[in-house]
Order: structure tokens, then sequence, then C-alpha cells
């Protein structure tokens, strides 16, 4: 049989369950782009800021931040704009702005968990209603009518086979997305964490350059 073919014998079912593959699909793949750690925490950014903060240049630091918005810039220049009434009142900002921002990260996963729910259920609903097909086949024919009832009963398992097709990879893709967000958001309180001690903390000496490009890094340097 061909695909038309199964689709076809799946009855009407099959229509919301092509949806919910299409919208797995999409989430998965949009997921997979935009729930990366290298995107999210670009490491050149990372460290340019925690430099710039550690070598006492915020306002340059809180620059670099607007220029390329994102999670952890966002969150840093919370703590940041701030800083100046307080270690207590930027830990609070820094901690609100995570709260905000990481809430992105777990963007669309209640859909995909949606999705792996009804699927099954979905699939259930076609196998009665297919079952419904056969003893009305039954009732009206008897059962003689082979084709009559083979036509109700590949609805049946034809719409349970879909509906688990569909749900079990989107579990798997649900748990596996929803593990890296948790353990990008651990990063970014650890990141969050250090531009704090760079404010706060003791200022290591050779982090004043930490924005200045090499040629002059070593001007400096030479000049000690």
């Amino acid at each position: 049989m061909s695909v038309i073919q199964i689709f076809q014998a799946g009855g009407p079912v099959m229509w919301p369950l092509v949806a919910c593959s299409f919208v797995a699909l999409a989430i998965v793949l949009e997921r997979a782009i935009n729930l990366r750690r290298s995107k999210i925490l670009d490491p050149t950014v990372v460290e340019r800021v925690t430099g710039l903060v550690e070598g006492g240049r915020a306002d340059r630091a809180m620059e670099i931040c607007r220029q390329h918005p994102g999670i952890y810039t966002n969150i840093v220049l919370a703590g940041l704009e701030v800083a100046a009434k307080g270690e207590s009142v930027a830990k609070e900002a820094v901690e609100d702005a995570g709260r905000h921002e990481t809430t992105r990260l777990t963007r669309y996963l209640g859909a995909l968990g949606t999705v792996v729910g009804i699927s099954p259920l979905l699939g259930l609903l076609g196998t009665v209603t297919g079952m419904i097909q056969v003893f009305k086949t039954i009732a009206q024919a008897g059962t003689g009518n082979a084709g009559q009832l083979s036509s109700g009963i590949s609805e049946a398992l034809i719409t349970t086979a879909a509906g688990l097709t569909i749900a079990i990879p989107s579990l798997v893709a649900h748990n596996y997305f929803q593990g890296k967000a948790e353990a990008i958001v651990t990063d970014l309180e650890r990141e969050s964490l250090r531009v704090l001690r760079g404010v706060y903390g003791d200022v290591p000496a050779a982090a004043a350059t930490a924005d200045l490009d090499a040629p002059t890094r070593r001007q400096a340097a030479a000049a000690d």
C-alpha cells in the first residue's frame, strides 16, 4: 500500500494525526536550531563581558550586552544596570531577569508535550471508530462481507499505529530538549554569578585590558 492508500484507509482521524506530526516536526526543528548552548551562551561574548566587568569597565560591558541582545546578555545587563545600588539589588535583578528570560528556553515544549499526549488518544479514537464500522457492517451484512470488515479493522489498526508513531519520537524529543534547557539554565546561573563576582569581588590585575585587541594588550604589557 502507498502512503496515500494508508492515509485513506485510516479514515478521518488521520487528518488530526497528520496535523500533530507536522506540529511536532516544526517544534523539533525550531528547538534544534535555537536551543544551542553556543547560540545562547556565545563564548566570545561571555568572556568579553566577564573580562570587562572584572577589569572595572562595567559601562563597556553594558554596551556589549546591548549590542548583542540575547538571554545571557539580557540577564547580565539587568544586573549591571543596578549594580550601583548594591550587590543584593543587583543579584535580585539578575534573578528576576533570569526567571523571565529562561522561559524562552522551553518555548513550544508545552505544545510538543500536548502532541505526545493526544496522538495516542487520537489513535485510540480511530480504533474505536474502526471497530464501530466493523460492528455496523456485521449488523447490516453479517460476517460474510470480508471486504467491509477488513476496511474497519484496517482503520482501527492504522490509526493506532500512526498515533504511536508520532507520540514515541515526540516524547523522546521533548525529554531531550527539556533536559538540555535545564542544563543551559545551570550554565546561565554560573556565568551570571561570575559577572556579579567581577563587580563586587577582587579585580584581577590583567582584566583591565580585556576589551583591547591583541596588539594593544602587548603594548600595555610592555609598558608595565
